[in-house]
């Protein structure tokens, strides 16, 4: 295989481009919406410093920021309906039986106060309460590739609550505060119901310590892997009377030799290594299905320990358990990038709609750049390894 295979240097990212936009056309009503998305997207994709209105416009070309203004704001379309077409863009690209649906929220740190949603609230982008913006997100990862496939602003309780608030930022009469526990469930109900094919749905411990949350995975027979804090407190029935514990009580009283050696999976400095050990939860499970307490344990610091609950088809294994937990930096992955290269925080829109429509370009321009990398995994894996040459002696 030459350089420039194995490299990706071949693939037509051109036509992959104009392929994506054709795929997410319909989604705007008119020739100038489409036109006007169209080079709103080459504006993420572009080394414009900030994607805000007047540089995607200098990007562009145009005299004035209206166009791409209008886009966002006064013009007539569904950032609901970009997004399905994106999602079905990205399982098209990326689908796989073994795929997982990861679940986390990201902040988006705000100057004013006006903005939809914004508020004092705590961004774990930040890593401290801010005043920001919340957003619940919805990833997609396969051997193929991972992208953002779904996506809700969280509105507190101050402004769900305020009707003046509500009417200058145009959020429609229907969005009710919800949790983000809450708001998950209706997310991944939806893509679930779509038929996506997902082996596993991970999420941190925001979402692990909801019951509700676990319960409706369950329900649909859907296996997982959440992770949960060291002080949660999970009750079970063993030898007749209920026991009250906690996973780092559970944990701290195994072996040395209980906790295996397995990696993570690849991260960006190479293979990432941790001791495993899962213990099973005499909860009754459906029928063919077993839950289990996860906890992965540091090599450089053991009392570094992670705990996770976990639900799968009995014969899951260690490994497998492992693997899926370690998928959970997917979600981070893609953040990370459409902040730094599109400019998913660069969003200067205030209103509801309009915040949904720039995330929703944003991750039709990162779901074009996951096609391309699929492109190129998907022909790595179609090629045989050819034999080396014998080495004359």
């Amino acid at each position: 295989m030459a350089v420039a295979e194995w490299a990706g240097t071949l693939v037509d990212w051109r036509e992959t481009l104009a392929g994506a936009k054709q795929v997410f056309a319909p989604a705007f009503k008119r020739v100038e919406q489409r036109a006007s998305a169209g080079a709103f997207i080459d504006g993420l994709l572009s080394r414009a410093e900030r994607k805000t209105g007047w540089m995607l416009s200098e990007q562009a070309g145009h005299e004035r920021p209206y166009r791409m203004q209008s886009l966002l704001g006064r013009s007539s379309w569904s950032a609901d309906a970009l997004c399905e077409r994106v999602r079905g863009y990205v399982i098209d690209a990326l689908g796989d039986a073994d795929g997982v649906l990861v679940i986390d929220e990201t902040g988006f740190v705000k100057k004013g106060e006006h903005s939809v949603g914004v508020a004092r609230q705590y961004s774990g982008t930040a890593g401290r309460v801010e005043n920001c913006q919340v957003g619940v997100f919805a990833a997609y990862a396969s051997r193929f590739g991972h992208a953002l496939i779904d996506r809700r602003l969280y509105l507190p309780k101050g402004w769900a609550e305020s009707p003046e608030r509500r009417a200058k930022a145009c959020v429609p009469d229907d969005v009710v505060f919800a949790t983000k526990p809450a708001m998950a469930r209706e997310m991944v109900t939806r893509i679930l119901d779509e038929g996506i094919a997902c082996a596993f749905v991970l999420a941190d411990a925001l979402y692990g310590s909801d019951h509700q949350f676990r319960r409706m995975l369950e329900d649909r027979g859907q296996a997982y892997v959440l992770a949960i804090r060291s002080n949660h407190v999970p009750r079970f029935l063993e030898e007749w009377k209920f026991v009250q514990t906690d996973p780092a009580t559970l944990v701290g009283d195994l072996e040395a030799q209980a906790w295996q050696p397995l990696s993570a999976g690849e991260g960006a400095k190479g293979a990432r290594l941790y001791e495993w050990v899962r213990l099973p939860l005499n909860w009754q499970a459906t029928d063919g299905f077993a839950r289990w307490l996860l906890a992965r344990r540091s090599l450089r610091d053991p009392h570094a320990i992670a705990y996770y609950f976990a639900y799968a088809p009995a014969q899951t294994t260690l490994a497998e358990l492992a693997a899926a937990a370690g998928l959970r930096w997917t979600v981070e992955e893609c953040f990370l990038r459409a902040k730094d290269d599109l400019g998913l925080d660069h969003c200067e829109a205030r209103s509801w709609h309009g915040w949904h429509r720039h995330i929703s370009l944003v991750m039709a321009a990162a779901a074009f750049l996951a096609r391309i990398g699929a492109q190129q995994r998907r022909d790595a894996f179609g090629k045989r390894n050819e034999t080396s040459p014998a080495v004359a002696a």
